[in-house]
């Protein structure tokens, strides 16, 4: 009862608009005080601040947000889009194919979906338009992709579970490249199901020689060999997802250089926005380990634990049963709150069934990915709404449909097959 009334005071600052972080801490320190006392819950609440700031390992979080933001800077957004527009537009259905793929290396270096979102909203939906695209499939597609932000690795997202259950953020990062090439090629096949029945909603666009092909390759290779050196060396265990993230941002930074797109003015922007980020996402990560903390005391995983064992509903019922929840929850609440509210509660469970914390993690954000595209509340429509001012959300709402069918499909999919997550984080070296 003491963490249902938590829940409740929650959402009632929420409601009245207090930040997250603000709110996840305020009400985890009240209701540790009162069940410990006041002394307790301030030792416990400095300790935890303590050790999430001075973390090694969360260091990872603000050089990953620094390489996103430099790329981003550098635009290589467009060069990602032409190059893939070089290779598939000239397809039916090929800009919107092309503005998936772009997502998908995007996020590579990302690790935002409503960053994902908003820069391929910029630059993708004005080139559909342009070439006669139909506005439901264009803006569909353009959601989609940018889910694909907190999937392939490196994944803000990844970091925040992995810091919360202790579970290895590389085993993440390399987990979640085949679930992301899945999404990818589902994505594309729901493009060719949409052209199929209507021709008209993607026209095939002009066939470019091989050599102008070539070249639009040739642009993005350095972005490309970032993340490669980036997976590759934390597959091969030549270095830490922390060291990783020092020499992505050290690529980053180098590759703008050579692109001369970073001026002093740009540099300054490009801080100030990985600063305010990054505070941003630990003061939510250090008041969600406080609200755990209240969450853990007051006794309430356990009695989930207990609760849903009664049920006897086995292994894959739960497991069946928490997907479904976390789609409901999808359509009220953002991605990053889902779990910061639901793992401390959830995560001890899916241990108790016997369920591999990586793969608990992959499963999570692919179905947490469905929510930022499902109504009533999906971020990446909002976040497109704002940039194309002229475009009904009623228009992408029905856009999304045939990639959310992609999504369920790809999570039973990865119900079915397990390896697909857990093969090649079973092949790391230590």
């Amino acid at each position: 009862m003491n963490a249902i009334a938590g829940f409740g005071a929650l959402f009632a600052v929420l409601f009245f608009g207090v930040p997250l972080a603000f709110g996840l801490g305020l009400i985890g320190f009240t209701g540790f005080a009162l069940m410990t006392g006041v002394l307790p819950a301030g030792a416990m609440s400095a300790q935890i601040a303590w050790d999430t700031l001075s973390s090694y390992s969360l260091s990872v979080l603000p050089l990953f947000v620094l390489m996103g933001n430099l790329v981003n800077h550098s635009g290589l957004s467009r060069d990602l889009y032409a190059a893939s527009n070089a290779v598939v537009g000239h397809y039916r259905g090929g800009l919107a194919m092309a503005t998936i793929v772009a997502c998908g290396g995007f996020s590579a270096v990302s690790g935002s979906s409503l960053a994902t979102a908003a820069t391929m909203s910029q630059i993708a939906l004005p080139s559909m338009r342009q070439y006669g695209y139909s506005d439901r499939l264009s803006s569909g597609a353009v959601a989609a992709g940018g889910t694909l932000g907190i999937l392939i690795p490196p994944s803000v997202i990844m970091v925040i579970y992995g810091s919360m259950t202790e579970t290895s953020i590389g085993k993440l990062f390399v987990a979640g490249i085949l679930p992301g090439v899945l999404g990818i090629l589902l994505y594309l096949g729901a493009v060719m199901i949409v052209t199929w029945r209507d021709p008209a909603a993607g026209p095939a666009g002009p066939r470019l020689s091989l050599r102008e092909r070539w070249r639009a390759v040739a642009d993005v290779w350095l972005v490309l060999g970032l993340f490669a050196v980036i997976i590759g060396g934390i597959y091969l265990g030549v270095f830490t997802p922390t060291e990783a993230a020092g020499i992505g941002a050290t690529g980053a930074f180098l590759i703008a250089l050579a692109k001369r797109t970073l001026t002093p003015r740009a540099l300054a922007q490009v801080l100030f926005e990985t600063v305010r980020t990054s505070a941003m996402l630990m003061a939510v990560l250090v008041g969600a380990l406080i609200f755990s903390n209240f969450i853990n005391i007051a006794g309430l995983p356990s009695q989930v634990v207990g609760f849903i064992r009664e049920l006897g509903l086995g292994p894959t019922g739960v497991m069946l049963m928490l997907i479904l929840f976390y789609l409901v929850l999808g359509c009220v609440f953002d991605s990053l709150a889902m779990i910061l509210l639901t793992v401390p509660i959830f995560f001890p469970l899916v241990v108790s069934l016997g369920y591999d914390p990586v793969w608990f993690g992959i499963l999570l954000v692919v179905t947490v990915e469905i929510s930022l595209i499902t109504p009533p509340i999906g971020m990446n429509i909002f976040i497109i709404r704002t940039i194309i001012t002229d475009l009904p959300v009623g228009t992408i709402y029905r856009g999304v449909i045939p990639f959310i069918i992609a999504d369920v499909l790809r999570l039973a999919l990865i119900l079915a097959f397990p390896a697909l997550i857990l093969f090649l984080p079973g092949q790391m070296s230590n």
